[in-house]
C-alpha cells in the first residue's frame, strides 16, 4: 500500500539518471554491506536497470578515458545508423589521416591508403579491436573532420547530462583536456545498452578478421565461464593507466562495472570481476512499478476533466540487498497539494518514495498517463470557488 504525502523537499539526483530511468537513488544509498577492496584509482559497480550504485571510489574524479572514448565513437555510429543517416553497407574510403600507418604502437584495424571499407567492417574494427585508424575514417566519413564528429560527441555529453566528461579526440588517445569519470562511464555504457541494442551487441563478439588479420576482443572477460560478460570496453594509455567498462548479466539482473587506472591488464580483469561477481551475491533487482498502470488517481481542478491517473510511462525497478524485499516500505508524494489543469501526458507531478531501515533509499517519477485540456469559463470559475474555499479551511 502506498501512502500519499505532499511533497514538501526533493531528492538528490545522480547525475545523468534521469535520462537511463524514472528512478534515481539518493546520494548513492550506504546499505551497510562492504564492497571488495579494488586495486584501482577510481570504481564504480552501477545495477543497470535502477541506476542504483551498488559500490563506488571516487566515481566522479576526472581521469583519462584512454580507448574507452570509443564508446561514445561507438554510440555516435549507432545512432545515426538508427535514424537511417548511415547504412551499415555505405563504402569509406581510406584518407591520409585515417591510414593505420599514422598510428604507429597503437591498436589499429591496419587500414590501407585509398582503401574502400564498409561502415559495419569499420563499426567492428572500432568496438572489437580498438582500431584508432578506423575512428578517423568514420569520423571523416560522417561529418568531414575529426573535429565535427568531436563535436557530437560531445553533443551526447551533455544530453547524458556528464559532468565529468569532455572529448578531444575519436579514439581517445592521450590530450589536454580530454577526461572522463567512473560514473560517466557506467552511464555511457547504459545508453548504449538501452539505447542501441543492436549496436551493442557487437561488443559481445570475440573477434574480427580484417585484411586477413585476426585479432581478438580485447576484453579478456568475454571468455570468463564464470560470467555472462557481454560487453564493453578496455582502454589503455601510460597516462590513463588499464581501464575497463564491463556488463554482465544473471538471472533478471544486469550490473555495469568501471575501473580506471588500474596497474595492468590482467588487474583490470581480475578487479572487475570481483565487482562483479560482489554485486550479484549480495543484492537483488525487481520492478516495483509496470510501465503505463495507475498507481494513483487525483482530483484535476481547471481540467476539462476532473481526474487525472498519475503512474509511470517506463516500467521502473529498484536494487536492495539481497533478502530484504519484505522490509521495503513505499509512499508517495506530489509536488503540489492540488494538480491543475493542463497537464501533459509524461509530465512530473510527484514522486514514489521507497524506504528501507526507515531511510529513503529510492524515488521514481510519478507521471501523468494522458493529456488533460483546460476546461472552459465556467468550469475553471466553479473551481476557483472551490479551491478558495478550501483554502479556509487548510
Amino acid at each position: 500500500m502506498l501512502t500519499k504525502v505532499v511533497r514538501q523537499s526533493k531528492i538528490t539526483l545522480i547525475a545523468g539518471l534521469s535520462m537511463m530511468s524514472s528512478l534515481a537513488y539518493a546520494n548513492d544509498p550506504d546499505y551497510g554491506i562492504v564492497p571488495p577492496q579494488i586495486n584501482a584509482q577510481t570504481y564504480i559497480l552501477m545495477d543497470y536497470h535502477s541506476g542504483a550504485v551498488l559500490a563506488a571510489a571516487n566515481p566522479d574524479q576526472r581521469q583519462a578515458p584512454a580507448s574507452l572514448t570509443k564508446m561514445m565513437t561507438s554510440y555516435v555510429i549507432g545512432d545515426a545508423i538508427k535514424q537511417g543517416k548511415l547504412h551499415p553497407t555505405d563504402m569509406v574510403t581510406i584518407t591520409e589521416k585515417s591510414w593505420g600507418k599514422n598510428f604507429p604502437g597503437s591498436s589499429k584495424m591496419f587500414l590501407n591508403l585509398n582503401q574502400q571499407v564498409s561502415v559495419d567492417d569499420l563499426n567492428r574494427g572500432i568496438i572489437i579491436v580498438s582500431g584508432n585508424d578506423a575512428c578517423v575514417a568514420i569520423a571523416e566519413h560522417m561529418y568531414g573532420s575529426e573535429q565535427a564528429f568531436i563535436e557530437q560527441m560531445n553533443k551526447f555529453v551533455r544530453q547524458f547530462d556528464l559532468k565529468n566528461t569532455h572529448f578531444e579526440t575519436v579514439h581517445g588517445l592521450d590530450h589536454e583536456g580530454q577526461y572522463s569519470s567512473a560514473r560517466d562511464m557506467a552511464i555511457i555504457g547504459a545508453h548504449l545498452i538501452r539505447d542501441l541494442p543492436e549496436e551493442y551487441k557487437i561488443y559481445a563478439e570475440k573477434e574480427f578478421t580484417f585484411n586477413k588479420i585476426k585479432q581478438p576482443n580485447r576484453n579478456g572477460l568475454l571468455w570468463d565461464k564464470s560470467m555472462n560478460v557481454d560487453g564493453l570496453k578496455t582502454g589503455h594509455t601510460n597516462s590513463a593507466g588499464y581501464n575497463l567498462v564491463a556488463s554482465a548479466t544473471q538471472n533478471n539482473m544486469r550490473l555495469i562495472s568501471v575501473v580506471m587506472g588500474v596497474d595492468s591488464m590482467k588487474g583490470r580483469e581480475v578487479e572487475t570481476k570481483k565487482l562483479l561477481q560482489w554485486g550479484f551475491s549480495r543484492f537483488e533487482t525487481f520492478k516495483t512499478l509496470d510501465a503505463n498502470k495507475t498507481v494513483s488517481e487525483q482530483t484535476v481542478y481547471y481540467g476539462a476533466e476532473n481526474k487525472a491517473q498519475l503512474g509511470v510511462l517506463d516500467d521502473a525497478f529498484i536494487t536492495i540487498p539481497k533478502g530484504r524485499t519484505a522490509d521495503l516500505k513505499a509512499r508517495y508524494e506530489l509536488d503540489n497539494k492540488n494538480l491543475q489543469a493542463p497537464l501533459v501526458k509524461g509530465q512530473v507531478v510527484g514522486k514514489v518514495i521507497y524506504q528501507l531501515d526507515g531511510k529513503d533509499i529510492a524515488a521514481v517519477n510519478l507521471q501523468v498517463m494522458q493529456d488533460v485540456e483546460e476546461a472552459g469559463f465556467f468550469g475553471k470559475a466553479w473551481d476557483w470557488v472551490i479551491l478558495t474555499v478550501k483554502g479556509l479551511f487548510d
